[in-house]
């Protein structure tokens, strides 16, 4: 299936980052270097998309990535418009809390974490599924009418990028992740990374 080109870009550095707590639908503040990071993306952005007026931006509603993008299109005076498909996964029950805490509560699950990091994701008690990113994320791709620029989150972005490639779920651990980093996903070129 055919999908217009999209510029996908994970959040900023956030505080739980730095103390690597899960944040899912809850949320924590750009860090300074995440503030930087949305800048450096502005930049990039301002080059790679200066003087097109067919691309439209889209964010999630959640703090961190509202204002990583308010940073990243005030180079090219742009909007956003805010969708809650775009919203991270729910992480249910561990929401806020660290790796190490999940492990200590749920401790069947730990090896898991190890052996298939992706499928854990999607094993949190009261949390959502990978089907239900699927769903979600199907949904926003086939009401797209042209190129966009994304402001998501680290799961959310690799089951968008993965759904836009045709990968199942397993396969998008292959998929690169990070922070300050333009994934660009198009017709001609596939799945590249862009960084400042």
């Amino acid at each position: 299936m055919y999908h217009p080109e999209l510029f996908v870009i994970r959040h900023g550095q956030t505080e739980w980052n730095v103390a690597r707590r899960h944040q899912g639908r809850l949320d924590s503040p750009l860090t300074a270097q995440g503030r930087k990071q949305a800048g450096d993306i502005g930049v990039t952005l301002h080059r790679l998309l200066a003087g097109r007026d067919d691309v439209r931006a889209y964010s999630s509603p959640q703090g961190r990535a509202l204002e990583t993008a308010a940073l990243a299109l005030e180079p090219l005076g742009w909007s956003v418009q805010r969708d809650a498909r775009l919203c991270e996964i729910a992480f249910g029950a561990w929401e806020g809390l660290t790796q190490d805490e999940i492990n200590a509560r749920w401790p069947a699950l730990a090896s898991l974490a190890e052996v298939d990091p992706i499928s854990w994701h999607f094993t949190s008690p009261g949390g959502e599924t990978y089907l239900d990113l699927a769903r979600r994320v199907d949904a926003f791709l086939s009401q797209l009418a042209g190129p966009a620029v994304i402001f998501t989150h680290g799961i959310l972005s690799r089951v968008l990028r993965a759904r836009w490639l045709g990968l199942n779920e397993h396969d998008m651990l292959g998929l690169p992740g990070g922070q300050g980093i333009i994934f660009h996903l198009s017709a001609e070129g596939g799945h590249q990374v862009i960084e400042k």
